[in-house]
């Protein structure tokens, strides 16, 4: 009989608790992705779009960079045009390779990124201004 009891008040706890979670949300679709228009989430779930957040990142620094004076926009279109082709070969080698890069590749890579980041620091820092120092 006791067995019975807990049984059954769990279940009406069970029922409870789920209820405001069964009702749910209008932002959420069937399958639990959220489809209201986040500017920075696409509705991928946690790990659906790796790098496209990177590639933005840089091409938002790149015109701010523009805006303030410290490169023009033609170098900051040559690091954009880079930028893209350096993640489109990446992803054909990916797609070519069903998903999975090599050690070899991904340590290329890798480098080739951080090659193009110090140019652009370089380019950065060539026009950053003088501070005094006291």
């Amino acid at each position: 009989m006791r067995l019975t009891t807990l049984l059954t008040s769990f279940a009406a706890a069970s029922l409870l608790i789920a209820t405001p979670v069964l009702a749910g949300d209008d932002a959420k679709s069937a399958d639990g992705l959220c489809t209201q228009n986040h500017p920075h989430r696409h509705g991928h779930g946690h790990r659906g779009m790796r790098g496209g957040m990177r590639l933005e990142r840089m091409e938002h620094r790149l015109d701010a960079a523009v805006e303030k004076g410290r490169l023009s926009q033609a170098q900051a279109d040559q690091f954009k045009a880079e930028l893209r082709q350096l993640r489109d070969e990446t992803k054909a080698q990916r797609d070519a390779a069903n998903g999975q890069l090599s050690d070899e590749q991904r340590a290329q890579f890798k480098e080739r990124a951080r090659a193009l980041r110090e140019k652009v620091k370089a380019a950065l820092q060539a026009t950053a201004p003088a501070t005094q120092g006291t």
